[in-house]
């Protein structure tokens, strides 16, 4: 009877083990999951590709074109550039917003990000600004108004230095490079950045993604559940490497000692709230974590820099004006483009 007794405690054990690991396993399979190019996401508007070739590599390049809803052909262009830990579609209501006022909008996804290629490459700001200036000139679009936005606010000014005679106008939304990392963020190499990067989960980046605002809301999950979903992939070592990368892009190559050159009218919307640093948690002395990231100070010292800049402050506003207060953020940009 012991054993028999002691056979059923086992079995029953068994199978209750079993029906743990099979609930785990449904409810991992009701998350959704995302290739490295997010082909089972759709974006608000229509995805076009570029084919280039970057260091013997062939990449595509999305990119969205929407017309402006009057559909005139003789309209002026706007383009909008992400920031390093988003893509394209973070800027439907922008997108809406210009689009209602007349403007075209072109909004790329810089290769190793959103639905463009995540080929393992030397990134920089000049290739990538080399890269949007093909895209442009297969659109036939010989000058443009430029906004950036964190990350996509350096490659902005990077663009403006390059071509400022293709940029009509830039501004810069709480851009990165308003100050020099590597003189605060102790240097990362990039096979740590990687191994780094393949620890993250969608948790992870959610906390990360609520230091970017005041206060929480709900619509900001999209920006969390879409990378997320990238991590479940068998493809996130490749989305994980790409991220590296242009982790490293950032650190190694700065603009802030370029903004004096910038030679095209520049308006810089900083929210005030706003303490982002590339590299943060690398920083251990207190001291320099507490000067670091300071971007009321930053926007004046850089609208200082760069000749005939203006700057419009947002208070109680953190790293993306245009998601977290739109009205103001539009309302500032929609003044300065007219």
């Amino acid at each position: 009877m012991r054993w028999l007794k002691f056979i059923s405690s086992f079995f029953l054990i068994f199978f209750l083990l079993i029906g743990a690991v099979n609930a785990q396993t449904n409810q991992d399979k009701s998350k959704p999951v995302y290739d490295a190019v997010l082909s089972g996401y759709a974006y608000p508007f229509p995805v076009k590709y570029l084919d280039l070739k970057v260091e013997d590599i062939a990449v595509r390049m999305a990119y969205m074109d929407v017309l402006p809803a009057n559909n005139a052909g003789n309209a002026p262009v706007v383009m909008l550039l992400h920031g390093k830990n988003f893509f394209g579609a973070y800027w439907l209501q922008t997108i809406r917003f210009l689009t209602q006022n007349g403007y075209r909008v072109i909004v790329p996804d810089q290769v190793g990000f959103g639905k463009s290629s995540k080929a393992s490459l030397h990134y920089s700001s000049h290739q990538l600004a080399v890269n949007t200036k093909k895209m442009l000139d297969t659109l036939g679009i010989t000058k443009v108004s430029v906004v950036g936005h964190s990350m996509g606010g350096m490659l902005a000014t990077r663009f403006a230095l390059i071509y400022p005679e293709t940029t009509a106008k830039l501004v810069l939304e709480n851009p990165l490079g308003l100050e020099d990392y590597r003189l605060l963020v102790p240097y990362q190499p990039l096979t740590q950045a990687y191994q780094n990067e393949l620890k993250t989960t969608e948790e992870s980046i959610r906390k990360y993604h609520q230091t970017y605002y005041v206060s929480w809301k709900p619509a900001y999950e999209e920006n969390v559940r879409v990378p997320g979903a990238q991590t479940r992939s068998p493809d996130y070592p490749k989305v994980a490497l790409a991220s590296a990368q242009t982790y490293d892009m950032i650190y190694q190559q700065p603009v802030v000692y370029e903004f004096p050159r910038i030679a095209v009218p520049t308006l810089l919307v900083i929210g005030q709230a706003d303490r982002t640093v590339v590299g943060k948690a690398l920083i251990k002395d207190k001291n320099v974590l507490a000067k670091a990231g300071q971007y009321p100070e930053l926007g004046k010292k850089t609208a200082a820099a760069i000749k005939n800049a203006k700057l419009v402050e947002l208070p109680n506003v953190g790293h993306i004006p245009h998601l977290e207060a739109p009205e103001s953020f539009h309302k500032a940009l929609l003044s300065y483009l007219k």
